[in-house]
């Protein structure tokens, strides 16, 4: 797709006037492309909505104006392949998608969430992104999703990864802000080595390896390595995960609320993590395969079955967790899920802007589902008077 067009901005949307429901993408600026973001997800969403019956377009967080009752927006031309500035009616409904943490975390931004959050006549779909250390507090509130979750401390001192250590001989050191896999940290004690300590550190590109003699000597290494990543970290037990040709897999489910307004299970992916990868992403030589083919070939035909039951209603809940937890109103999130080797199931992480999943049938259901639940919040609006909260 081209670059952002920069048209004129004087006609007003005609549908203003027809009641449809207003949902607006919202994302950071741009000096030179107008506005960041996947374009082609953001293309995606106004033609769904479109078909949905929805008027949808693009928004900065600086177009975004609160007070007015129309705003400055973007919407795909396909014909020319090109973004058109118009203006449109101020949304009901805003959808965070801000790419990146730290755009999300600059002061005017967090001004204008917490405005649009606080706003009487919209609702703000997923206001931030998740912390990961503050996700496994969430979830070790109840005893519902507590046994879901590894053993997770705050990686502040060496006392912290010592009696970890003592209790697991594998541990997954992570960022609290990571993405995409970059930064995490994976520990191993070989106690027959003479250097007993593997430290493998994940990179944009490949990997780094390192054996330590000493506790001590692992120590500086790690702090090296968050130090330089900026970053506070969380050291997380390992979990020996059910695996294929010596290969491990997680999965990766899409949770979503529905047109009732519950939540839902989209879709379940599975990655099979690349050779001496720490992690099962696809860019760092993992591959996209069917979830139930690599729980027969673990578990048989009838434990499989009955463990990808569990892996369904334990993302539900989990997600369920997480957003009683958070206070805000969320409309979906992925969520990184494992099973060992006894068919238990493990939360890793959630995502509260997920990625575009590749699997052509959860991808298209997942556009779906964001307008049907915008669709039963509008209805919702029309019976109270005011959108429902």
């Amino acid at each position: 797709m081209r670059r952002g067009a920069k048209a004129d901005v004087s006609s007003f949307a005609e549908t203003a006037s027809q009641g449809k429901p207003v949902l607006a993408i919202l994302t950071i600026d741009d000096e030179i492309q107008l506005f960041r973001g996947n374009r082609h997800n953001f293309a995606d969403l106004l033609q769904t909505g479109e078909a949905q019956g929805f008027l949808t377009y693009v928004v900065t967080v600086k177009n975004l104006k609160l007070a007015s009752e129309r705003v400055v927006g973007y919407a795909y031309d396909a014909a020319k392949d090109q973004w058109d500035q118009a203006w449109y009616p101020r949304p009901n409904f805003v959808y965070n998608r801000i790419p990146q943490r730290e755009d999300e975390r600059l002061p005017w931004v967090k001004k204008k969430l917490t405005a649009v959050a606080r706003h009487p006549d919209m609702i703000l779909f997923n206001r931030r992104f998740f912390n990961k250390w503050t996700l496994f507090k969430w979830l070790n509130e109840t005893k519902e999703t507590r046994s879901y979750v590894p053993e997770t401390r705050r990686l502040t001192e060496p006392l912290v990864l010592s009696a970890l250590l003592k209790r697991h001989p594998q541990l997954y050191l992570k960022p609290v802000m990571g993405k995409a896999g970059v930064g995490i940290m994976k520990v191993k004690v070989l106690p027959e080595k003479q250097l007993p300590y593997r430290l493998q550190i994940q990179e944009e590109k490949g990997s780094r390896t390192y054996h330590c003699g000493t506790l001590s000597r692992l120590w500086t290494r790690i702090r090296n390595q968050s130090k330089a990543s900026g970053e506070p970290y969380i050291a997380q037990q390992g979990i020996a995960l059910a695996s294929v040709n010596d290969r491990p897999f997680d999965l990766r489910a899409l949770i979503q609320k529905n047109q009732n307004g519950a939540w839902e299970l989209t879709g379940i992916g599975a990655r099979l993590a690349g050779n001496s990868s720490i992690t099962t992403h696809v860019p760092r030589g993992g591959s996209i395969e069917d979830p139930e083919k690599l729980l027969v070939s673990v578990f048989g035909q009838e434990k499989a079955q009955r463990v990808f039951g569990k892996v369904k209603n334990t993302a539900v809940l989990l997600a369920r967790q997480i957003e009683r937890s958070s206070k805000n109103k969320l409309c979906e999130m992925s969520m990184d899920l494992g099973v060992d080797a006894t068919g238990h199931v493990w939360f890793f992480e959630a995502n509260s802007k997920p990625m575009k999943f590749d699997e052509p049938h959860i991808r298209q259901k997942s556009l779906e589902r964001i307008f049907q639940y915008s669709q039963y919040l509008y209805r919702q609006s029309q019976h109270k008077g005011g959108l429902y909260r």
